[in-house]
């Protein structure tokens, strides 16, 4: 079983690499459930630079978070009210009233699903530059952990 997950992983970053990283953050941070954590440990564990694949992917998610934002402000209230049925969405508006940029801060570092709090945001009005500030705030320490960690694991001897 780990022996295939090690071939999988080296050719996932033998074939994509970098842009694979930025899609996968990128799509994450809009709609897709599959979160770019493992790509980017997986990538750093064969050998892509550290710093560049935290940047890359801190970019492919604050970039994906803008769209969201922007569905968000687009779509609006009467979508999230029914998506997110009436108690989470009076949820996500006091949370976004009271902390605001806080909240992105904290979905961009923690498992809490971050496109959702992009989908807010644009709902919420939050303000696109506090938005972005936060996002890459949140994000890009995230990903350097998982891509340190991806260093760590591709020095142990198996």
């Amino acid at each position: 079983m780990l022996e295939h997950l090690k071939e999988w992983a080296a050719e996932f970053v033998e074939d994509w690499g970098y842009l694979g990283i930025f899609v996968i953050a990128f799509t994450e941070s809009i709609i897709q459930p599959i979160p770019p954590d493992p790509f980017i440990t997986g990538g750093t564990a064969f050998g892509l630079n550290i710093l560049y694949a935290a940047v890359i992917a801190a970019l492919g998610s604050v970039l994906g978070g803008i769209v969201g934002y922007f569905l968000g402000k687009i779509l609006g209230e009467p979508v999230a009210q029914k998506l997110l049925g009436e108690k989470y969405y009076n949820k996500g508006e006091i949370l976004f009233r009271k902390y605001g940029i806080w909240a992105v801060i904290i979905a961009g570092i923690t498992p809490i699903p971050f496109k959702v709090i992009c989908w807010l945001s644009g709902i919420f009005e939050m303000p696109l530059g506090g938005f972005v500030l936060a996002a890459i705030v949140g994000r890009f320490p995230r990903f350097l952990i998982m891509a340190l960690l991806g260093q760590y694991i591709g020095n142990i001897k198996f």
